[in-house]
């Protein structure tokens, strides 16, 4: 991994190329067709980057999983690696490492990650007309604390994040954030965060929201209540959609595959169907990165009968551990974090991870959203004095000495 403190001549480009694209897009200029920015964006992307998420993504399932066994599980990865890329720009030494490593971005140059993933961002919420996809980056601090510069102009620069400062101590400022992050996830998320702990200076936030209607939506009118087969061997009923059409399928002893593409076709919702000799966990072993790089090329358009169910689910986790377990830990070590290039004035580490995703997917499409936050913390703090338990007081006169009230307070 190369590093730098200077943006380079590749950063630069990469930087100026989104600032045309994204001029363009604004003044819909007629003779850029935008097939056209599509194509230099994903060409200028660095394929090392998609994969690198890919990567990431299934390893914070894997990880995930393990703990939650037989339960709902629903992640944006993409949201979670946005944030700490963001929090990467503040990261130096071992800690720099060990975040590059988690997400897996070890051939990538350290000057292009940035670039990379301003340019991945644009794309994504350009790639099909038809379809909603937001991406929305904010840093909310402490106004009290103070952050180098540079570490908030590359979070500003590459991630287009909102930067804001708050009175921590007030506690309406949870409900500014909260709202935030509402308004970005057109109210699918409406809060993210409950309390501000008193050592934490820095909130760093993605959110991502997405809603597509299927290519060829399902007819509620055959919507039916079915057996929906359980882990444990029971069933439960449940209303199952179910159309007949072409679709990209895979069929193998193992399992089956289906996409079922919205708008335009340029995004789709994958779905893997253990066989029914096997199980949902034989199927998850076998998943990583080469697997789904090898069965993706596999789907073939064929016209098939398809049944899924209508379903909502909400996910929320404090991913701390799950980091911790893929190489992150240094960076939530109180004193042995170096996120220096964040803020040269205290020890900051990583308080939290928060991560919270909702899904509804019905015969008309599907509404997701996601949102990461993460807690930076500072390591040494001022005496803290609060007056939570009953106590002593006294009025004195300092000029004389003279000692005018005392008492105790032990019901305020």
């Amino acid at each position: 991994m190369k590093k730098t403190e200077n943006h380079t001549f590749c950063e630069i480009c990469s930087f100026y190329l989104l600032c045309i694209m994204v001029l363009f897009s604004s003044l819909g200029c007629e003779y850029v067709e935008e097939i056209d920015k599509m194509e230099v964006l994903i060409e200028t992307i660095d394929p090392n980057v998609v994969e690198a998420n890919t990567d990431f993504g299934i390893n914070l399932f894997h990880e995930i999983r393990k703990s939650e066994e037989d339960k709902n599980i629903f992640i944006s990865p993409f949201s979670v690696s946005v944030a700490l890329a963001m929090t990467l720009n503040g990261a130096a030494g071992e800690t720099e490492t060990a975040m590059v490593d988690t997400l897996q971005l070890q051939d990538i140059e350290t000057e292009a990650i940035n670039p990379n993933y301003a340019l991945l961002q644009q794309t994504l919420q350009m790639t099909d007309p038809k379809v909603t996809l937001t991406i929305a980056n904010s840093l909310w601090s402490d106004q009290d604390f103070s952050f180098n510069p540079d570490f908030l102009n590359r979070n500003s620069q590459y991630f287009d994040a909102e930067i804001s400062s708050l009175d921590f101590a007030d506690p309406n400022s949870v409900d500014t954030i909260n709202q935030w992050v509402n308004d970005n996830t057109s109210g699918k998320i409406t809060e993210i965060l409950k309390e501000i702990s008193s050592d934490e200076v820095l909130f760093l936030i993605n959110a991502i929201y997405f809603k597509g209607s299927w290519q060829t939506e399902f007819d509620p009118t055959k919507t039916r209540d079915s057996d929906f087969h359980l882990s444990d061997g029971t069933t439960k009923q449940v209303p199952m959609m179910v159309r007949e059409g072409k679709y990209p399928f895979y069929y193998s002893n193992d399992f089956q595959a289906v996409s079922l593409p919205y708008g335009d076709g340029k995004i789709g919702m994958y779905i893997f169907l253990p066989s029914a000799d096997s199980d949902l966990d034989t199927f998850l072993d076998s998943l990583n990165t080469e697997s789904w790089e090898n069965w993706i090329p596999e789907l073939r358009e064929q016209k098939i009968w398809v049944q899924i169910p209508k379903f909502k689910l909400e996910y929320r986790a404090d991913l701390s551990d799950v980091l911790k377990a893929l190489g992150m830990a240094v960076a939530f070590e109180k004193n042995q974090a170096d996120f220096s290039r964040m803020s040269s004035d205290s020890d900051l580490y990583i308080s939290r991870v928060d991560h919270k995703a909702v899904v509804e997917v019905n015969e008309e499409g599907t509404e997701a959203a996601a949102v990461t936050n993460i807690g930076i913390a500072v390591t040494s703090l001022p005496p803290q004095f609060i007056a939570d338990r009953p106590f002593f007081l006294a009025i004195r006169d300092n000029e004389t000495g003279s000692v005018l009230f005392m008492g105790t307070v032990v019901e305020p």
